[in-house]
């Protein structure tokens, strides 16, 4: 568990649009559009994030947790079979949908939110409070222990960003980075949220998350 008494800047917001859908979970951005997926309808959304309008509607083959961009397909952590929420990572092409023959498991059956790096997928465990580096079998090659619980991932540059949830008493919802190529990474917190911030997804110099709460997309600057 990390401790910190330094006062952290807000969130710098840029943009707020409403979701296309109740309860905003999972969600990534391809360069162009975003892509969301709510846990409520069980469908994934693309989204033109210029105007708010559904240009893509997709079933999902179970809830959509977490997402991200790899190339022009995306990758889900789906959670399936319903109270046994079993969590599997599922490859999804716009235009197309899910590849239903294509799953992993998640390691220990447990995951939520996914960073692409540009060769291998990152994957949060919330209540384990770490992310895992995974091949391309979805198998553990590192392990980096976060010590909160984790709402949201992205990579920008040789950062991966976190959105970090500390509890109420602790300071809520804050932002910050893990910087994996060094010795010994550790979390850096450089943002204070106002909401709970769910999903990261990377946009140029600005990051999306949903305000889960308040059915909402919204668009930040990186904090440095």
């Amino acid at each position: 568990m990390i401790e910190s008494t330094t006062e952290l800047p807000e969130l710098a917001e840029i943009v707020r649009i409403p979701a296309p859908a109740p309860r905003p979970q999972s969600l990534a951005h391809d360069g162009e559009s975003l892509w969301l997926g709510s846990w409520e309808t069980g469908h994934i959304y693309g989204i033109d994030p210029k105007h708010g309008r559904v240009f893509e509607k997709a079933v999902s083959p179970g809830l959509p947790v977490g997402s991200t961009c790899v190339g022009d397909e995306l990758r889900f952590v789906i959670s399936e079979n319903g109270d046994d929420d079993n969590r599997f990572i599922r490859r999804f092409v716009p235009g197309h949908g899910f590849k239903s023959r294509e799953a992993y498991g998640c390691p220990d059956d447990t995951g939520s939110f996914l960073a692409y790096d540009g060769k291998h997928l990152w994957l949060s465990q919330r209540f384990n409070k770490r992310v895992i580096e995974l091949d391309g079998n979805a198998r553990p090659v590192r392990t980096i222990e976060v010590g909160e619980e984790i709402l949201g991932l992205a990579w920008v540059g040789e950062r991966l960003y976190v959105s970090a949830w500390l509890g109420k008493e602790r300071g809520g919802c804050r932002i910050g980075y893990l910087e994996p190529g060094a010795a010994s990474p550790s979390l850096v917190f450089a943002a204070q949220s106002p909401f709970v911030g769910v999903s990261l997804a990377r946009d140029g110099n600005r990051l999306w998350t949903n305000d889960f709460k308040n059915l909402s997309i919204v668009a930040f600057a990186i904090p440095d």
